[in-house]
C-alpha cells in the first residue's frame, strides 16, 4: 500500500469528523449540478482534506480491470461494504440500494454510481463479483470491487465500518450505507438494516449539489 500510516490517520480523522456533521436536505425532482458535471482527473492534488478519495489503495472490478475509488470523482455515489456468500444483512443492504436508485429522479438517477466493495479479498474474486452482479441483476451503474486486505480495512476504517471474519470463512459487519458527494465526502449514512430509503434519496440528490469545480474533462475511469 502507498498510503503511509501517520497520512492514514490523518485523513481518517478528518473523514470521521465530516461523517459526524453531514447533513441531509430535502430531496427535488430538479436537475442538480452534478448530473451535468464531468469529472475531473484522478489527480490526489484535487481532492478535500475529507475526500475518501485520497485513500491510496487499488482495486479490481468485476472485469477484472483496475481502478481506484478516485474514479468515481464527479458523481453521487453510494458504497456499501459486503461479501458475496452473507446469507442475510448483504442482501438486504443490496434490496435497499435497487430501492433507492429506483426512487431517485431521473437526472440524478443517471449520474448515481452504487458501489459495493467486498471483505472477503480470498474468495470474492472478479469473477465470483461478475458471477454475483448476474445473480443480483445489478446494472451497469454498479460498480464490484475486490481489493487486498489492507485497502479493505483502510477503507472500513474511513467509513466507520466494523467486521472480523469468523472460523467459518464468514464475516460479522456493522450495516452502513454511506452516500459519498462528488467530491468523495461523506454526506450521510444510513446505520443498521431498517430504513432510511427516502433518507438516502434525500443525501443523494442534496449531494448532488456539491459538484466538483468547472472546467474538469473526462468521465470517471472504470465506472460506466
Amino acid at each position: 500500500m502507498k498510503t503511509q500510516t501517520t497520512p492514514l490517520l490523518l485523513l481518517l480523522g478528518a473523514v470521521l469528523a465530516q461523517a459526524a456533521t453531514a447533513a441531509v436536505a430535502p430531496a427535488n425532482d430538479d436537475a442538480c449540478a452534478c448530473c451535468k458535471a464531468q469529472a475531473a482527473p484522478d489527480a490526489p492534488g484535487a481532492y478535500t482534506a475529507t475526500s475518501i478519495y485520497l485513500l491510496d489503495a487499488s482495486f479490481t472490478d468485476d472485469s477484472g480491470r483496475q481502478t481506484t475509488l478516485g474514479s468515481l470523482r464527479g458523481r453521487p455515489v453510494v458504497l456499501a461494504m459486503f461479501f458475496t456468500s452473507c446469507g442475510y444483512a448483504c442482501p438486504l443492504q443490496v434490496s435497499d440500494m435497487q430501492k433507492i436508485l429506483a426512487r431517485l429522479p431521473s437526472g440524478v438517477r443517471e449520474r448515481a454510481a452504487f458501489v459495493l466493495v467486498s471483505f472477503d479479498a480470498a474468495r470474492d474474486t472478479p469473477p465470483s463479483l461478475a458471477k454475483y452482479r448476474a445473480e443480483r441483476s445489478l446494472g451497469a451503474q454498479w460498480t464490484l470491487l475486490h481489493g487486498d486486505n489492507d485497502g479493505i480495512r483502510e477503507l472500513a476504517a474511513l467509513l466507520g465500518v466494523k467486521y472480523r471474519q469468523e472460523a467459518d470463512g464468514a464475516f460479522s459487519h456493522s450495516n452502513i450505507l454511506t452516500v459519498l458527494n462528488p467530491r468523495g465526502e461523506i454526506a450521510y449514512q444510513r446505520v443498521g438494516l431498517s430504513g432510511g430509503v427516502d433518507a438516502t434519496v434525500a443525501a443523494l440528490v442534496a449531494a448532488c449539489g456539491q459538484a466538483p469545480q468547472p472546467g474538469a474533462a473526462g468521465a470517471p475511469a472504470g465506472v460506466p
